[in-house]
């Protein structure tokens, strides 16, 4: 009797437990790309003002009819095929973006029908550049309570088309891009350890974009009080690294591979000082893609994957802070 209590505990055990684990990555960038030197001939700047403030060389910029679900379309590609996955095994699929192609509907709804998913849920998620992390801890949720075994997740932007092409703060900061994973259930260990995610209203002027369906019936332009945001940037970054950390009963000499948001090197060089982690185990892809908002941390985990930097086994933490404001933390062993 006791030998069978012990074998149907262990088997309750196994049942239930389920873990979020990335099982393919992908991305795409338009092939434009507007330099440090391009701007010059269009704003009051130049490459070594730029480099020194944010540490950006050059942004990919979308073509007037490409569209933010088209970049998206294409991440979510390649991460099936990295993956190694069929499309129509996707239980979910989430959108992080904070340029949808239209106010409705949804920019998910447009990839779920290119790949062709049937009735699959489709929705997007607007925290702006901790839409990925958000997203995350929301496709981990679903596939702990067994709502879904593989969720399709993509960050992508065209913020080009919300720029204000005048205004030299802010114009050269950001660029067009999409990230995408697969995030599957799997009853070994890893995957997902911990999610902390973050909102503080107050701070609303501080990046915005002027403009809104409700508000004046336009889009607006992103306006941003730069120092405003390094300031709230490296302790919240940090601090909420920490606290994920804590959670998952990992200390930072623990993490092989910090992935923060791509907003501005100063911030990313600032939090990984606040945290003590060195400079040669943190992911920078800002100088070649500017500020991607959502898609900045799948597009660094795309890249780096690919390239071959990042391995199995290897234990991430992401954070990420935006607009709103919002921020968050993730760890993770991929």
């Amino acid at each position: 009797m006791l030998l069978l209590r012990k074998k149907y505990l262990f088997i309750l055990i196994h049942e239930v437990m389920v873990n979020s684990k990335i099982i393919g990555v992908g991305h795409y960038l338009p092939k434009k790309i507007v330099t440090n030197s391009d701007l010059e001939s269009m704003i009051d700047t130049n490459d070594e003002w730029i480099i020194s403030r944010t540490g950006i060389k050059q942004r990919h910029i979308a073509e007037d009819k490409e569209l933010t679900s088209k970049l998206a379309i294409e991440a979510s590609k390649n991460a099936l095929k990295s993956a190694d996955l069929s499309a129509d095994k996707i239980d979910h699929v989430i959108v992080a973006t904070t340029t949808p192609d239209e106010t409705f509907p949804s920019t998910a709804c447009k990839v779920q029908e290119a790949l062709n998913l049937g009735n699959t849920p489709a929705f997007d998620v607007q925290a702006v550049c901790s839409g990925f992390i958000y997203s995350l801890q929301i496709a981990d949720s679903f596939i702990k309570s067994k709502k879904g075994k593989n969720i399709l997740i993509v960050g992508a932007e065209t913020l080009s088309k919300i720029v204000d092409w005048k205004d030299r703060r802010t114009c050269v900061l950001f660029g067009d891009g999409a990230g995408a994973v697969i995030l599957s259930a799997s009853n070994k260990s890893g995957g997902i350890l911990s999610t902390n995610l973050y909102s503080d209203g107050s701070w609303h002027d501080s990046l915005y974009a002027d403009g809104g369906p409700s508000l004046d019936q336009k889009v607006g332009k992103i306006r941003m009080k730069g120092q405003d945001i390094f300031k709230q940037a490296v302790n919240k970054l940090s601090e909420a690294t920490n606290i994920s950390l804590n959670e998952s009963n990992k200390k930072i000499e623990d993490v092989d591979w910090l992935i923060p948001h791509q907003a501005n090197l100063r911030i990313i060089n600032g939090t990984a000082k606040k945290l003590g982690i060195k400079s040669s185990k943190v992911i920078t892809t800002v100088k070649d893609h500017a500020n991607t908002s959502a898609a900045s941390i799948p597009l660094a985990l795309s890249t780096s994957m690919l390239d071959g930097k990042i391995k199995a086994k290897d234990l991430l933490a992401f954070c990420a802070i935006g607009g709103g404001l919002t921020w968050g933390s993730c760890v993770l062993e991929i």
